[in-house]
C-alpha cells in the first residue's frame, strides 16, 4: 500500500509544530476552541472530488469543492447568508449537482422555532434551487421539516432520488407534480425528483401519522413507520412500523417499537433494507442488551439474530456507497470496533489500520459510486484525525483534509480507559487522561460528565478534554448508571428519574481520583455540558464539600422548567414521560437547592439554544445569587447548544481555566 500527501498539499497547507509548554495559555485556548476544519464531508460518485462544509472567517460555514486529480484550487461556492442560517451538510447527487441542508431559527414570540431546509446547486455554485416547497400550490400551512433524501440511486434515471417531505394542508384541489393533491394529502410522503429539472413525481402519498420511510437503495420504498398522536396533536410512546414484499404495493405489519421514558426503547428498530437478501436490518433487545437482527421481508418474517455481545450494545449500522449498502455493525467496549460482514472492507480496514501512523481508528466515509475509491477517516485519542482517499485500484493512499490542523505539534495526554467502583459496589466504566509528562500524582483534576443522558463518552480525541489535559489537568469521563450503551440494567430509568444513582457514580469518580492520589482534595472541580453540565451543578447538591469550583455549559437547571420548555411541541407528553413526576423534581433540580451548593458557579450559554433554554442558566444564577452564592453567566448572543463559534469556544476555555486556577489555588 502506497501512501501520498499530494492531496494535503493540494487542499491545506501545513501548520509549524509548537510544543503546549511554550505556548501561552489563550493561544491553547484559541487553537483548542477552533471549529473543527471539515464539519461535513462527501465523495462525488465518480471519486474525483470532494464536497466539504467548513467554518469561513468572521463566522458561519461555507461549502466548497476541492478536485483531488489536483487540477484546480479548492473553491468556495456557497456559503451562509444569515446567522440564523446553518448549512449543515451537503451531499453530491451526480457528478456536477449537490443536495445540501440548511438549518433555520426563527424566533416566534416567547420560543424559539427551529427548520429545515434543502436546496440543490452545481459544483460550480450556480444552478442554486430550493427543493423544499414553502406555501405552494394552495398550501395553508408551513412544515418545519424540509425533507430528507431517503435514496440517491433510482434505477435507470439518472439525477433521480428518492425525497421524504412533510406535505402540509391545501385550500382545496391542485395539481402537483402531475398528480392531483387535494385537502387531505397531509403528513408525510415520498416524491421522486429530478435533481437538475425539478420534475416531482409522488411515490407514496402524504399520510398524516407516517414518521419514517425506509428504501432499499434502488429506488423502492419497502418500510414505513407511523407515530400516532392523540386528540391533542401529542405524539404516543410508540411508532408501528410496516413493510411491503418485493413487487407489492400492499403493507404487512414488521412490530412496534415503544418508548415509556424509562428506557431507550423496546422492540425492533429498523435501520436499511438488503434488497438481494430480502431483509430488513434493525436492533433490538437480546439478554438486556441491544443487537442486531434481520427479519425477512418475504411475508415469513423469519428474524435472525446477527450481532450481540453480553457486555455492551450493538448501537450502529455501517453502511457504504450510494445504495447505502449494509456492511458490518459496531459497538463500543473500551474502545469502539466494527464487525464486518464484508470480508474485502474487513481486510482493507485492518491494513489501513497498520499503514497510518500511530494506529488509528479507521471508519470509511463514503465512497465513489462503484466503490472504487474510498473516503475514510482516521484518529485517535492523541491525533485529532483527518480524511483520506483510497483507490482500491493502484492501491494509493493519499491525506485528503486534516480535521484541526491548529492542533498540528500541540503534545497530547493518552486517553486510558479504567474502572472504578461506586459507592454501592458497583463497577463503573470511566476514561482518564493525564496531562503530557506527568507523573500522574497530586495534580488539579476535573471530573467531566458527558451529555444525553442517554450517550456516552468513548474512547477518541475530545477537544474539551485535552484542552484541560494541555493545561496540567487530570481528567475523568465517567461513564455513570443512566448512560447509553451498556444495556439497561445499567440505563437505570434514565439520568433524570434515577438522577441520585447517576450523580453519585459522577462523585464517585471524584472521590477515586482522590483516594488514588491523582488529585489533591482541595484541587478537583467538575465540568460539564448539557446534561452534563445539569451533573455539574447537582453533584454538590448531593455533596456540597466535594467540588471547588463548578463550571456548567447549557445546563439543565430545574425538571419542571424542562419540562415546560417543550409544552407547546408535539413531544411535550413525551418529555414529560421522559423525566417523570414526583419529589424528584425539586430534589433532583440544582436550581431549587441553590442554597447548598458551596463552590463557585461559572455558566457559559448560547441565548438561541433551542436544546435547553437560555433561560434555564439564567434561574440558576438568580437562585444562586439569591442564596449569597458565587455565580457568574456568560450569554453568547446567536448562538445555539452546541456554541458553534471559535471566538466564544476559546473564550470559553480560557476563562473556564482562569476560574479553576483561582478557585483550585493554582
Amino acid at each position: 500500500m502506497k501512501r501520498s500527501s499530494a492531496l494535503a498539499a493540494v487542499l491545506l497547507c501545513g501548520v509549524a509544530a509548537t510544543p503546549a509548554s511554550a505556548q501561552s495559555a489563550d493561544n491553547l485556548a484559541a487553537k483548542f476552541g477552533a471549529l473543527e476544519a471539515v464539519g461535513h464531508i462527501s465523495l462525488s460518485p465518480d471519486g474525483t472530488k470532494v464536497a466539504y462544509v467548513s467554518p469561513k472567517k468572521g463566522g458561519g460555514q461555507v461549502l466548497s469543492i476541492a478536485d483531488l486529480t489536483g487540477k484546480a484550487p479548492p473553491k468556495a461556492i456557497l456559503a451562509e447568508s444569515h446567522d440564523r442560517e446553518t448549512l449543515t451538510d451537503c451531499r453530491w447527487a451526480t457528478d456536477v449537482r449537490l443536495i445540501c441542508r440548511i438549518h433555520i431559527i426563527y424566533d416566534d414570540t416567547s420560543r424559539l422555532l427551529g427548520f429545515t431546509r434543502l436546496l440543490a446547486l452545481n459544483s460550480d455554485g450556480t444552478g442554486i434551487a430550493m427543493l423544499t416547497r414553502d406555501g405552494a400550490d394552495g398550501a395553508v400551512g408551513y412544515a418545519q421539516s424540509g425533507g430528507a433524501v431517503i435514496d440517491w440511486n433510482v434505477p435507470d434515471q439518472p439525477g433521480h432520488v428518492l425525497f421524504a417531505k412533510v406535505f402540509v394542508p391545501r385550500d382545496g384541489g391542485a395539481t402537483y407534480g402531475g398528480s392531483v393533491i387535494s385537502k387531505l394529502d397531509e403528513g408525510l410522503g415520498v416524491e421522486d425528483l429530478d435533481v437538475v429539472t425539478l420534475k416531482r413525481n409522488i411515490v407514496e402519498r402524504a399520510k398524516r401519522d407516517a414518521s419514517e420511510y425506509i428504501s432499499d437503495g434502488k429506488g423502492t420504498v419497502r418500510i414505513m413507520g407511523f407515530q400516532p398522536s392523540d386528540g391533542t396533536d401529542q405524539l404516543k410512546g410508540r411508532i408501528d412500523y410496516r413493510y411491503r414484499k418485493a413487487g407489492s404495493r400492499d403493507w404487512q405489519d414488521l412490530g412496534t417499537l415503544r418508548f415509556d421514558g424509562k428506557s431507550t426503547g423496546t422492540g425492533f428498530n429498523p435501520y436499511a433494507v438488503d434488497p438481494v437478501k430480502d431483509v430488513v436490518y434493525g436492533f433490538d433487545n437480546h439478554d438486556g442488551r441491544r443487537a442486531l437482527y434481520s427479519i425477512s421481508l418475504d411475508g415469513a418474517n423469519q428474524r435472525t439474530l446477527l450481532l450481540s455481545r453480553p457486555d455492551v450494545d450493538i448501537d450502529e449500522l455501517v453502511r457504504i456507497g450510494r445504495n447505502s449498502r449494509v456492511v458490518g455493525a459496531s459497538y463500543a467496549t473500551e474502545r469502539r470496533t466494527v464487525d464486518y460482514f464484508d470480508p474485502q472492507l474487513k481486510s482493507l480496514s485492518a491494513a489501513l489500520h497498520k499503514a497510518l501512523p500511530g494506529n488509528p481508528a479507521v471508519y470509511f466515509v463514503d465512497s465513489s459510486a462503484d466503490e472504487g475509491k474510498l473516503l475514510l477517516f482516521a484518529s485517535s485519542d492523541t491525533d485529532p484525525g483527518a480524511f483520506y482517499l483510497f483507490d482500491k485500484t493502484t492501491h494509493q493512499l493519499g491525506e485528503v483534509l486534516p480535521v484541526r490542523p491548529e492542533l498540528k505539534g500541540v503534545s497530547m495526554g493518552t486517553m486510558q480507559p479504567i474502572t472504578y467502583t461506586a459507592a454501592d459496589g458497583t463497577k463503573i466504566p470511566a476514561y482518564l487522561t493525564l496531562p503530557p509528562g506527568s507523573t500522574g500524582k497530586n495534580l488539579p483534576a476535573i471530573v467531566m460528565p458527558h451529555g444525553g443522558p442517554s450517550a456516552r463518552d468513548e474512547w477518541g480525541f475530545d477537544w474539551l478534554v485535552q484542552y484541560f489535559a494541555s493545561r496540567g489537568y487530570a481528567v475523568i469521563q465517567p461513564n455513570f448508571r443512566g448512560s447509553s450503551g451498556y444495556g439497561a440494567d445499567f440505563y437505570q430509568q434514565n439520568g433524570f428519574r434515577s438522577w441520585r444513582t447517576a450523580i453519585g457514580d459522577v462523585n464517585d469518580a471524584g472521590h477515586w481520583l482522590v483516594a488514588q492520589g491523582i488529585a489533591a482534595p482541595a484541587k478537583l472541580a467538575i465540568f460539564g455540558w448539557s446534561y452534563g453540565g445539569y451533573a455539574a451543578l447537582q453533584s454538590s447538591v448531593l455533596d456540597p464539600a466535594l467540588f471547588k469550583a463548578i463550571v456548567a455549559v447549557a445546563p439543565v437547571t430545574d425538571l419542571q422548567h424542562y419540562v415546560e420548555e417543550s409544552r407547546e411541541f408535539t413531544n411535550h407528553k413525551l418529555v414529560q414521560q421522559s423525566v417523570g413526576q414526583g419529589p424528584h423534581l425539586i430534589e433532583g433540580s440544582p436550581a431549587r437547592n441553590a442554597a447548598r451548593i458551596t463552590a463557585p458557579v461559572l455558566m457559559f450559554h448560547g441565548d438561541r439554544d433551542q436544546n435547553v433554554g437560555v433561560e434555564e442558566s439564567r434561574f440558576m444564577a438568580g437562585k444562586l445569587r439569591d442564596a449569597g452564592k458565587q455565580a457568574e453567566l456568560v450569554i453568547f448572543p446567536g448562538l445555539n447548544h452546541q456554541l458553534p463559534s471559535t471566538d466564544a469556544r476559546a473564550r470559553m476555555l480560557s476563562q473556564s481555566d482562569a476560574f479553576f486556577r483561582k478557585a483550585l489555588g493554582l
